[in-house]
């Protein structure tokens, strides 16, 4: 049975990214530039003023007040005509480049203005550059923007649009189909009969996946019947990523692994040394020469959402084409006390909570993995070890759930 850390490893190199497409600057949001992009032109393209007043030569304002002639007036768009000299300055608005001859820019409110005169009262003489932004201060052209594999901002969404990027290369938002499977299993907005529950499933996983950013398919819910489940597993590989949650076990009616593989999904691997989530399931289907990532996560919910957590938002990440593969681990002390009797490490839903000590993790009551109520008063979980007991302010590892960063 493999470990957490080569069950990821192997869904990764089975997972080449996405290939890149042009996408319209505006819906590329949240998307990874497949190649870098470089500034086009200097930032800002010439020296401007950052603020309203009077473009000057510092050397004539040694003791203020000075009284200056205006020999012009720019606002911003507008380019300024003359050259600044000895005893002038040219009336500017924010924005507008700086004329030649002035290297300081004095706020209006500090001016009382007399016809073409001037009266500039600063508290103290300006300095060569004051309230202004020079030519390539913030980037100079061929500097590189914005790198590939970060998703974008919408500072950098911000920042492209600058340079002149529109369309942007970038690995398309990825589409996932969620299957929820079983006869016990009804909607949510159905009653359940006698010995039927409500899918919880579906919707956790299409908001986790939402929250990460993919695009979540809905395919609604099957029951235990192969003919309806193959139907069902073939419309979801036409997605990016297939979710299946339960069926993955070993019962009589856990049909989904034999199914898969009539459908010509790779098992990559069939389950995983960790408590919750043992069982699931890992392939990789290779129709139209476009890889579908499938997996099969426990039923329990807490188990499907483990899962999530520890493969698909790294399998997610990797199709995305994200420098980073893996979502960021962090590490927390522990409230109180836990214990882990059995010999796989365990997730353990927590509250993590930033002190001024550091990140605290607080055990939250939780009976198991069909306790969906006690995870949802976590924000993430906390590993611990196989047949361990730890102490209150022991540090473990730990990470946040998707949508609680």
């Amino acid at each position: 049975m493999l470990s957490v850390a080569d069950a990821c490893a192997a869904i990764l190199d089975a997972l080449p990214p996405r290939p890149a497409t042009a996408a319209p600057l505006a819906e590329a949001l949240g998307l990874c530039l497949t190649e870098p992009a470089r500034a086009t032109v200097d930032s800002p393209p010439f020296d401007k003023a950052m603020m309203d007043g009077y473009a000057v030569r510092s050397a004539d304002c040694g003791g203020p007040p000075v009284t200056l002639t205006v020999i012009e007036e720019v606002p911003a768009g507008a380019v300024p005509t003359r050259t600044v000299g000895p005893g002038q300055c040219v009336k500017i608005m924010t924005g507008a480049p700086l004329p030649d001859g002035a290297d300081a820019v004095i706020p209006v409110e500090l001016s009382r203005r007399d016809g073409d005169r001037v009266t500039l009262s600063p508290p103290a003489p300006p300095q060569p550059g004051a309230a202004v932004m020079a030519r390539g201060a913030a980037v100079e052209v061929g500097a590189e923007l914005v790198a590939a594999g970060v998703p974008l901002t919408p500072a950098a969404i911000g920042l492209l649009a600058e340079h002149g990027y529109d369309p942007v290369p970038v690995v398309p938002r990825l589409r996932v189909a969620v299957l929820s499977t079983g006869d016990e299993v009804v909607p949510a907005s159905q009653t359940p009969g006698p010995g039927q529950i409500r899918d919880a499933n579906g919707p956790l996983l299409a908001a986790a996946l939402a929250a990460a950013g993919a695009t979540p398919v809905p395919l609604g819910l099957v029951g235990d019947d192969r003919a309806a489940l193959t139907a069902k597993v073939r419309e979801g590989l036409a997605a990016d990523v297939l979710l299946l949650s339960g069926g993955v076990s070993m019962g009589d009616y856990d049909l989904v692994p034999g199914v898969l593989a009539d459908c010509g999904v790779r098992q990559v691997f069939h389950k995983v040394n960790v408590k919750p989530g043992k069982p699931l399931w890992f392939g990789v289907h290779d129709g139209d020469g476009r890889p579908t990532a499938v997996f099969g996560l426990p039923g329990n919910p807490v188990s499907s959402l483990t899962g999530f957590e520890l493969f698909v938002r790294p399998a997610l990440r990797r199709l995305a084409g994200r420098s980073s593969r893996t979502p960021r681990r962090l590490r927390a002390r522990l409230t109180e006390a836990v214990a882990n009797r059995g010999d796989r490490p365990l997730y353990r839903p927590v509250r993590l909570t930033p002190t001024p000590e550091g990140l605290a993790a607080e055990p939250v009551r939780w009976a198991g993995s069909g306790d969906l109520h006690g995870a949802a008063g976590a924000n993430g979980a906390a590993l611990i070890p196989g047949a361990s007991h730890l102490a209150a302010g022991e540090t473990v590892k730990a990470f946040r759930w998707a949508g609680c960063e």
